[in-house]
């Protein structure tokens, strides 16, 4: 058993949410396509800042679905934060999420534990609400090729946002829905967001220059 003080102290927590249907009511699997996508991501992640005692997790919604005003997944995900804070006050969190769960995180920014959120092909349908980002940073990352949620709506939202919020806008050239083409740029996406959200120096290659190009001013990055 290690010495206690050898043992480093968790100086933040990444939450990876996986997506999932607009309606269903069907229990999540931990089998499930979209959730066995994140498995990658959180990797990505977990490689990227894993060294600075930043914790990654990949908690699973209870059911699959949206579910119209019920906004099931945020529940989820609010109840997952409020345990962090009882447990670990202060500690920084950062919420990445795909698809649904990229709408879920995004709701579910103005929770005092969360400082940014990654949405990486996120459903933001139009009169989705920006207001609870106000303070936290922003990360939407949408592919031209993806016919499952929509481009178009991902940058009318961050026009949005920005008027709260840091926000950074990356389209990926040919990037599907599944984030199956080119998945080491996404992964790369997410992890060096990470990284600069907890104040860490972004790593090298593209990913990296596309957030710090974000940085410097660009409203949008095209990576192609």
């Amino acid at each position: 058993m290690p010495d206690a003080a050898t043992v480093q102290k968790t100086c933040g927590i990444v939450l990876v949410a996986h997506g999932g249907q607009e309606r269903s009511t069907a229990p999540v699997s931990a089998s499930q396509l979209a959730v066995l996508r994140m498995i990658p991501i959180a990797a990505a992640i977990r490689n990227a800042v894993g060294g600075d005692a930043i914790d990654v997790r990949r908690p699973l919604f209870k059911v699959r679905g949206w579910n119209g005003a019920q906004a099931s997944p945020v529940a989820d995900l609010t109840a997952v934060l409020d345990e962090i804070a009882l447990r670990s006050p202060d500690i920084p969190v950062v919420l990445v999420g795909h698809s649904m769960g990229a709408r879920a995180a995004v709701r579910a920014a103005g929770h005092p534990a969360v400082i940014a959120v990654a949405g990486l092909a996120p459903w933001l349908p139009p009169g989705e609400p920006a207001s609870q980002l106000a303070g936290r940073r922003l990360l939407l990352a949408h592919g031209t090729a993806d016919r499952i949620t929509r481009p178009a709506d991902t940058w009318a939202y961050a026009g949005r946002a920005r008027d709260v919020s840091d926000v950074t806008v990356i389209e990926i050239r040919g990037g599907d829905h599944p984030m199956i083409r080119r998945a080491l740029l996404w992964h790369g996406i997410a992890a060096q967001f990470t990284r600069v959200s907890f104040g860490l120096p972004a790593g090298g290659g593209e990913a990296a220059a596309a957030i710090t190009a974000s940085a410097r001013g660009a409203k949008m990055v095209t990576l192609w």
